[in-house]
């Protein structure tokens, strides 16, 4: 099991810069192993862009079952849980509804 420190890179995540930048660092991390924690202990700001960029972008390379096997969150504070949730929940049903998109068509 790897764990990612979201507090090695900051306290406050607020842009999809940065989401991108660290998504790019976690997707590695995530194919090459069984389980990584993603850790936002100490944490204090997650914005809806930074969790879509970071997180959510991720379904875009997996499928949710995937990153469900493969993730685990802790120390979440109650709005970057929000956060986090809502960005997975909207990321989800764009997918879902582009690809029934592209098979009725």
């Amino acid at each position: 099991m790897v764990e990612f420190r979201f507090i090695d890179y900051g306290t406050d995540f607020g842009t999809r810069a940065m989401g991108q930048e660290l998504r790019q660092i976690l997707l590695p991390l995530i194919k090459g192993n069984k389980k990584v924690v993603l850790d936002f202990t100490g944490v204090n700001v997650v914005s809806n862009s930074f969790a879509d960029e970071c997180i959510a972008k991720l379904l875009m390379e997996m499928s949710l079952d995937e990153l469900k096997r493969h993730t685990t969150f802790r120390g979440l504070n109650p709005l970057a849980e929000r956060s986090v949730l809502v960005a997975l929940q909207r990321r989800y049903r764009f997918l879902r509804n582009q690809n029934t998109h592209q098979i009725q068509v």
